[in-house]
């Protein structure tokens, strides 16, 4: 008993003519043109996503280039190979001598292209043109490119370079500026699914319009991968007696969550329900959702919303059931914008959380209830400006206890903890701003017009060492000395052990070459803090006075948990 070997629907239904190509009409109207008008580029790039066509192409061009015709007598090339004549035939078949196809991939090196490169002076010996097909070709070594740039550029009139890509980025510019380009496009939800549906009527297979449309959006634009799926659910679903593609079915399949229940877990999360939202998750978990794509999900329905709040005649196009228009504008209608936003970063956040996580459940666990978390809580702009009219903020509903408290974070550092909200209060203040009576009054000036700069306050000596690259000088003063008199020509400072033993004789050096004036540093005793402390106790006294202001008291108390960690200019 013999038996056909089966071929795979991506390869049966392979395109064999411009006009097989699926969504790809301003690449067949250019490429037809130009074959009919003999302006065929010695070079062709073809770039795109996997599975889209690029490899395909080049094989059409190539039967087009040098169809005999079903006659055998055909003189030209021409825009509709035949595909019986023996040039055809061979080129389909992928051994005809005059089309060479190469994988880059597996020929990377500069032999590999002087070999190709020595072939190409000979004239074709069947077919118009000598015909090469490269594909993957950013996987080539820059030795490799190197090598074919001269013939590149100057190729015998009979030979025609076909490049194929997915990654054009990674090709050297000196290659793509030698070549005329083509982006094959991604196909959109729509064209893909009706392709579909053309491939299950060939195949006699009945399909649900929403069952296709669900392998097209799984393809994300790729006809290859689409057939790929489709070979997949359609042996799913030959054990059935009436063997037909199920929405439902395909939902499994591809581990996708059904979209009512997505709304449900959505909706849960948005009004607080963790426990609901937890609920609704183990379940979709239990029936063989993928919890990343669960999240991926949340997340376009996140955009979706968000859209038909900004756009409200926006059309969600074919993709979404009436009834589920319906359920996202009504969401669109209680959610507002600040919070869909919220939703949609923490989700962004969240589905690379599950992806890294060792335990992706619970992962998707701490999501939802960040989720349910943010949505107890007024929006920031909200609470600002219920604030500043005098009104007041109820508390959360289900607010966790307040943690016990935990050392401040270093100044410039935002807090994040878990599900407790960031929080920051910003005054026109700089983080480690000096003391109040450290300050500078002058602004230093090193042009020369003014050579000599007046140093009133250690503030001054600071900026100019920062001012003229010193940073040993400036490390020394500020962290190992204390600071005891400047007057005009004499510092007077009090050592610390870390203080380096030079210190002073450079200090005063560079002050006399800077001032043009004698200067002289002495060591004394002395208690009291460094520079450094001390702009550092100014600015703790700054931050712990702005939790005093009655806005900020206010944020803190609406917020449990909450802390002021940082202050900042506005």
């Amino acid at each position: 008993m013999s038996h056909t070997a089966y071929r795979v629907l991506a390869r049966k239904y392979r395109p064999q003519t411009f006009a097989d190509l699926v969504g790809q009409e301003v690449l067949v109207r250019t490429l037809s043109n130009a074959i009919t008008s003999g302006r065929v580029a010695h070079a062709i790039m073809l770039t795109g996503i996997r599975g889209i066509g690029k490899t395909t192409t080049a094989r059409i061009i190539a039967r087009a280039l040098n169809c005999l015709g079903p006659d055998g007598q055909a003189s030209s090339a021409t825009t509709e190979p035949c595909g019986v004549c023996a040039n055809c035939k061979a080129i389909a078949d992928g051994r005809h001598v005059d089309v060479l196809e190469m994988d880059a991939a597996s020929h990377t090196g500069v032999g590999d292209m002087r070999d190709l490169i020595e072939t190409v002076h000979y004239a074709p010996t069947a077919a118009r043109y000598k015909v090469y097909i490269i594909d993957e070709v950013h996987m080539l070594s820059n030795s490799a490119f190197n090598a074919l740039l001269k013939t590149l550029e100057e190729p015998p009139p009979h030979v025609i370079f076909l490049f194929a890509t997915t990654e054009l980025r990674k090709i050297p510019v000196t290659i793509v500026s030698r070549c005329q380009r083509f982006d094959l496009k991604r196909l959109d939800t729509e064209t893909l699914t009706a392709h579909l549906g053309r491939v299950c009527q060939q195949e006699q297979v009945a399909a649900d319009e929403d069952a296709l449309r669900l392998i097209a959006l799984a393809a994300e634009g790729s006809v290859r991968d689409g057939l790929s799926l489709l070979d997949r659910a359609i042996a799913h679903g030959l054990g059935n007696s009436a063997p037909r593609i199920e929405a439902v079915a395909v939902r499994h399949m591809l581990g996708l969550a059904d979209r009512t229940r997505v709304f449900e877990l959505l909706e849960a999360a948005l009004s607080g329900d963790v426990q609901a939202a937890l609920d609704a998750l183990g379940a979709q978990y239990r029936d063989g959702a993928d919890l990343v794509q669960l999240m991926q999900e949340l997340m376009a329905l996140v955009h979706t919303i968000t859209r038909l709040q900004v756009a409200p005649v926006s059309d969600l196009g074919p993709a979404f059931a009436e009834q589920e228009k319906d359920r996202a504008a009504s969401l669109a209608q209680k959610l507002a914008v600040p919070e869909t936003t919220r939703a949609w970063q923490m989700l962004l956040k969240g589905v690379d959380e599950v992806k890294r996580a060792p335990d992706a459940l619970a992962a998707a666990e701490m999501v939802l209830i960040r989720l349910c978390y943010a949505a107890q809580l007024p929006s920031p702009a909200d609470l600002l400006r219920s604030l500043q009219e005098g009104g007041s903020v109820p508390a959360p509903s289900r607010a966790p206890a307040a943690p016990a408290p935990r050392p401040m974070a270093p100044a410039g550092h935002a807090m994040t903890s878990g599900s407790t909200p960031i929080l920051a209060a910003a005054t026109p203040m700089p983080a480690h701003a000096p003391a109040p009576e450290s300050r500078p009054t002058a602004h230093l000036s090193l042009a020369a017009s003014n050579p000599a700069p007046t140093l009133e306050h250690w503030q001054d000596l600071v900026s100019l060492l920062d001012q003229r690259r010193e940073p040993m000088l400036l490390h020394n003063l500020t962290q190992t000395v204390i600071p005891l008199r400047l007057t005009p020509g004499c510092l007077e400072l009090a050592p610390l052990p870390a203080m380096s033993p030079g210190f002073p004789a450079k200090l005063a050096e560079f002050l006399q070459g800077v001032m043009r004036t004698p200067w002289k540093v002495v060591m004394a005793t002395g208690d009291g803090m460094t520079l450094a402390q001390q702009k550092e106790a100014a600015y703790q006294a700054e931050l712990d006075a702005s939790k005093q202001a009655p806005l900020v008291k206010a944020i803190l108390d609406a917020f449990p948990g909450a802390d002021v960690v940082a202050l900042r200019d506005q």
